[in-house]
């Protein structure tokens, strides 16, 4: 018996493998710029840095991955826009210190390769990188029958970028009285979906059209993430920002203070929140108070900024849909929900 036949019987199908990379070569190459001096194929990615107008060049990473958001694209059979979450959730951390993103890798374990799946996933990565202004570089895709059901697989990402060091944001010039911008988020974002799955437990529950939604509970819970990066590395051209959060998994509780050096705190104005419906039904399904809410989920705000009062109609003209939730006062909570 050949090797690759007995291979195939353990579980593992290379071929299958090799048909993968075949599928999502030229769609990974568009995303490609002339600092990408490698192709698929190789043991490492090779990344030409282009330090022009950076003195001081600073090199940001984030990983993270899309949590259990998964298994609703298993239930759905829907796997074009995970991978755009995934990428989400690395860059917009990464623009959090103001660096732009430059490349991104991926990892994708999987219980059998499906290259039809995998093309889908990777097309979503491709979709995200574009979005984001960087390069799909690599990544790695591993067939671990046993260990993921067939047809499952978890995805993760990881994302390097560069700041000029007197550049980098880290909330040191925050003051009493700058004003807290809100981002709006496209949705539930990546977080928070181990509870959202306890509330919708059944096939029915998802599929269901509850009161003042449109379609289905999980068209909304599926859409994909928002990539804020050129909209914050544009802003940057015009003013400076104090602090940025990405409002992941804790909410506002945990990320907003994040971006707050100590003796001051960001007192958010709850009436002033914009918060879309699915978040209201989430709430109302699963009979959740507040302080949860706010504590899991983004409530409609995916990126909070902490700017100089005299910025807010620049901010408000380059990113026509932020809107004031808050200010900057002095204290030591960190975060005043009012």
């Amino acid at each position: 018996m050949k090797t690759n036949e007995m291979y195939k019987e353990a579980g593992v199908n290379l071929d299958a493998g090799y048909e993968s990379v075949k599928l999502i070569k030229e769609r990974v190459k568009k995303t490609y710029n002339q600092n990408v001096l490698s192709s698929l194929g190789g043991f490492a990615s090779l990344y030409k840095l282009d330090l022009n107008d950076i003195k001081e060049p600073i090199l940001v990473s984030g990983t993270d991955g899309v949590g259990t958001k998964l298994k609703l694209a298993f239930l759905a059979d829907k796997f074009d826009t995970i991978g755009i979450d995934c990428v989400a959730m690395c860059v917009n951390d990464i623009v959090c210190t103001g660096a732009k993103p430059l490349f991104f890798l991926d990892y994708i374990a999987v219980g059998k390769n499906n290259p039809i799946q995998i093309e889908s996933i990777v097309k979503g990565m491709c979709d995200g990188c574009i979005e984001a202004d960087c390069s799909l570089v690599g990544g790695e895709t591993a067939e671990m029958p046993g260990f993921y059901k067939v047809g499952e697989f978890d995805v993760a990402g990881f994302a390097t970028g560069v700041v000029d060091k007197d550049r980098i944001i880290d909330g040191k010039n925050i003051k009493e009285g700058d004003l807290i911008i809100a981002i709006p988020s496209s949705g539930v974002h990546s977080n928070g979906f181990s509870l959202i799955r306890k509330i919708f437990h059944t096939k029915e529950s998802l599929f269901k059209v509850y009161e003042n939604l449109d379609s289905p509970i999980i068209d909304y819970l599926l859409k994909p993430t928002r990539i804020y990066v050129k909209e914050i590395l544009n802003l940057l051209k015009y003013i400076d920002i104090k602090g940025i959060s990405h409002i992941t998994g804790g909410g506002f509780y945990e990320n907003i203070p994040r971006s707050i050096k100590d003796g001051f705190c960001a007192k958010i104005y709850k009436d002033k929140i914009i918060i879309p419906q699915v978040f209201k039904t989430i709430q109302k399904e699963g009979n959740l108070d507040e302080e949860t809410m706010f504590n899991t989920f983004n409530q409609g705000v995916g990126l909070t900024l902490i700017i100089d009062k005299k910025y807010k109609d620049i901010v408000q003209k380059n990113i026509e849909d932020s809107y004031v939730i808050g200010e900057i006062v002095c204290g030591e909570g960190k975060l005043i929900l009012c």
